[in-house]
């Protein structure tokens, strides 16, 4: 199969978490313009000349995609999102990527996000990831080299150790069941007490990183609404196993993620970002 090249990144969440007031955090006059927003894609955490955060966080995560071979990207962005559209076409207009956007009417699920982009996916297979989430540039480079569906399943001891998301957030994660051959089985979302401590301390965990077959969107389209009252994806992944017996490989990584959901996420993020450049 050929290397996947195009990705698509959920940027329509409503960021109720970032909007929540944390005096602790800390932030900047311009950091808290954009909390208050909740576009969390746009909080800056990259230094200027003078020290000051002006460089968005998407741009870590668009550097970092080309770094491992993405070429085109859609972000799916609510209606009310100019502000991510505007910087994209202009300011943060980039030479590495083809940037575009999809529109998601309402927040209505992750599966619902990946629908909005169904034109831009076309036949081909597609990365989909978090807007508000630093994933290591080999969990992308696996997934873009391997070419078919698979996802990167994270230690989950990795995580605690290496990532800025607090342990008893990681007991929340979704955990994965992987066959024997290295292929994806089912996904736990919400695990109780029993299994999380069944499944230790290297149990593998989603973050919601994807490479996705075309044939995703049928399943898309088909499945129900989660207690949550949303369209979640990886039921359209449990459904093409099922349905279709897609077969999604699964990438061990023991690296961490970085996480932007909330205030108090802002000063971590920005200090493991510093010694990254930004190219796009």
């Amino acid at each position: 199969m050929p290397p996947v090249r195009k990705a698509v990144i959920l940027a329509r969440g409503l960021g109720s978490r970032m909007r929540q007031d944390d005096a602790a955090a800390g932030l900047g006059s311009g950091q808290a313009s954009v909390a208050s927003t909740g576009v969390k894609a746009l909080m800056p955490v990259g230094a200027d000349a003078d020290g000051t955060p002006t460089r968005p966080f998407l741009d870590y995560v668009l550097t970092a995609l080309a770094d491992a071979g993405i070429d085109r990207v859609c972000l799916v962005i609510g209606p009310e999102h100019d502000a991510i559209r505007d910087y994209y076409e202009g300011a943060g207009s980039s030479q590495r990527l083809l940037i575009e956007f999809a529109i998601q009417a309402q927040a209505r699920g992750t599966a619902d996000a990946v629908l909005a982009a169904e034109s831009f996916a076309a036949d081909e297979h597609f990365l989909v990831l978090n807007s508000d989430n630093y994933y290591p540039i080999s969990a992308y480079r696996a997934l873009c080299e391997y070419g078919g569906p698979a996802l990167p399943a994270f230690d989950r001891e990795s995580l605690v150790r290496r990532s800025n998301i607090d342990p008893e957030r990681i007991r929340a994660f979704a955990l994965l069941d992987v066959s024997s051959d290295g292929y994806l089985t089912d996904i736990i979302e919400k695990p109780d007490v029993a299994t999380f401590e069944r499944m230790g301390p290297q149990a593998l965990v989603s973050m919601n990183l994807w490479a996705l077959p075309p044939g995703i969107f049928a399943a898309c389209r088909q499945i129900h609404p989660s207690p949550r009252g949303e369209l979640e994806l990886p039921d359209a992944v449990r459904l093409a196993i099922q349905q279709d017996r897609v077969r999604f490989r699964v990438f061990p990584i023991t690296e961490g993620v970085l996480d932007l959901s909330s205030r108090g996420d802002v000063a971590a993020v920005v200090e493991a970002l510093a010694p990254v450049r930004v190219r796009l």
